[in-house]
């Protein structure tokens, strides 16, 4: 599991072991790791030409011991200065000690023109709402410069504990970050703007504390280790029931291939059986003849662990309101979102997991699409409080909350731009359906199904475009991947 904390707890693991800890241990423990980080995307260092971007904050001081350790091993650096009478004295002091070079705003251009690498330090973890403009200037003199990049901590711009951008940000082709993750790297916008994130062990362990004891993050990101240790395995005693039985209420004469996807979903996903209600069945028998469809209601189809509804729906509002009723935990997404009664999905016994992208959560909150998108984070923990429902917000970094908004929020690491097509959210919603009748929580569902999902469209696309029922097949290969079989 990949964990992210708040500033907060990190400035407060940060405290605590520098009491622990040789004064300016922690600062010279991050500048030797960025200073490797460093020397690395240079590839030769002796002879190179580096610029550091330093601010009045400790990421200053970290680019300029780092640009000690590089001007010690021939590069030419120089420091450009954004406050000067801030700049951390000793980091300025053992910079100039090493021979590096010290211009002013004024004669940052000039410079950058002749970089190999430029180094961000400008602000650091506490920065809140945009660059001042001269920062901003300058960080639009780096972008025009086509140098790369590398961000101390966090790119200049880029809310640490929200990845919410306000104006202009740094675009970091590496980011090194310190002791923790911190949930800005792992959300877009913010994690688009960091490029590829290198972690640097300061000595902060599980971070709350300090030490090597652990505490829930604000973001956590599951890995390999952690899906494959959650997908469902049929045994030698599983029968089609056992394995699970998920109900699939989707599609119309409009849209029949919203139910197809969603039933390929469910079916690559592991589940025993699926149970198909809707106006679709025609098209659902022709491509998966396995499927066991009804003619409605859902309460009258059978015995399922599991419901999925909305795909492709329509205005059906009254098998969704049959399904909302059921005992049993229920997937809601697309037509369903929109003519889901609130005060019942809150009033539900059993768990709900609701799938919004940014344009249906926003019309769920009542706010513009652009605000979900520049505020993620804040968007889904809102919806799961409003609903207490789990909330999947699909997106460039898919979010997962837990019922009522609190503890630790998922993030999704997979995924390719490629998945941004008709139809693939269907997928994911048949797939997840299955996980939840297959027994897995609305959380776990929510989250490993985004994983595969992802995954999949990975496995579908190698760089080209790809269908969603392109990703659907997909879905089997995604899963030995997983489980490295």
């Amino acid at each position: 599991m990949r964990t992210a904390f708040s500033v907060e707890t990190v400035r407060a693991a940060e405290l605590e072991l520098m009491a622990r800890v040789p004064e300016g241990a922690l600062m010279q423990r991050a500048a030797a790791g960025l200073a490797v980080v460093c020397a690395e995307v240079l590839g030769k260092v002796y002879g190179s030409r580096v610029v550091l971007l330093v601010g009045s904050g400790d990421n200053g001081g970290d680019a300029l011991y780092a640009g000690v350790r590089l001007a010690r091993r021939g590069a030419g650096v120089f420091a450009v200065l954004l406050s000067p009478e801030r700049v951390h004295a000793g980091g300025l002091a053992a910079f100039r000690g090493a021979g590096g070079r010290v211009v002013g705003i004024e004669g940052a251009e000039d410079v950058l023109r002749r970089a190999d690498l430029v180094v961000d330090g400008i602000v650091g973890i506490g920065g809140k709402g945009g660059l001042r403009e001269s920062a901003a200037q300058l960080v639009g003199a780096v972008r025009e410069s086509g140098v790369p990049v590398v961000a101390v901590d966090l790119p200049s711009g880029v809310d640490a504990d929200s990845g919410e951008v306000a104006g202009e940000a740094v675009r970091a082709d590496v980011t090194v970050t310190f002791g923790a993750y911190k949930p800005g790297l792992l959300i877009d916008p913010g994690r688009e703007y960091a490029g590829v994130v290198r972690f640097v062990d300061i000595g902060l362990g599980g971070v709350p504390g300090g030490g090597d004891g652990s505490g829930e993050g604000a973001v956590e990101a599951l890995q390999y280790a952690d899906v494959a240790s959650l997908l469902p395995l049929p045994t030698g005693e599983s029968d089609k029931y056992r394995r699970g039985v998920v109900g699939i209420v989707a599609g119309s004469g409009r849209y029949p291939g919203a139910a197809v996807l969603c039933v390929a979903g469910a079916l690559r996903g592991g589940a025993g059986a699926v149970r198909y209600v809707g106006h679709a069945a025609d098209a659902v028998i022709a491509r998966f003849p396995e499927t066991l469809v009804s003619a409605g209601p859902p309460s009258k189809a059978g015995r399922v662990q599991a419901w999925v509804v909305g795909p492709g729906l329509g205005d059906d509002s009254e098998r969704l309101e049959d399904v909302v009723g059921a005992d049993v935990p229920v997937l809601i997404d697309a037509d369903g979102l929109r003519l889901a009664d609130e005060a019942a999905v809150r009033g539900r016994s059993a768990p709900t997991l609701l799938t919004p992208h940014a344009g249906e959560a926003a019309a769920l909150l009542g706010v513009a699409r652009e605000e979900v998108e520049r505020g993620r984070l804040a968007a889904v923990r809102e919806l799961a409080g409003r609903y207490r429902a789990t909330v999947l917000l699909k997106g460039s970094t898919t979010l997962v909350a837990a019922a009522g908004g609190g503890g630790a929020v998922r993030v999704n690491p997979t995924g390719t731009p490629w998945l941004a097509t008709a139809g693939s959210g269907d997928v994911l919603s048949g797939l997840a359906g299955a996980l939840l009748a297959a027994g897995l929580g609305a959380g776990d569902a929510g989250a490993v199904g985004a994983y595969l999902h992802g995954l999949a469209a990975r496995h579908a696309a190698d760089g080209a475009p790809v269908g969603a029922h392109d990703v659907a097949a997909a879905i089997p290969a995604a899963w030995r991947d997983v489980r490295g079989d």
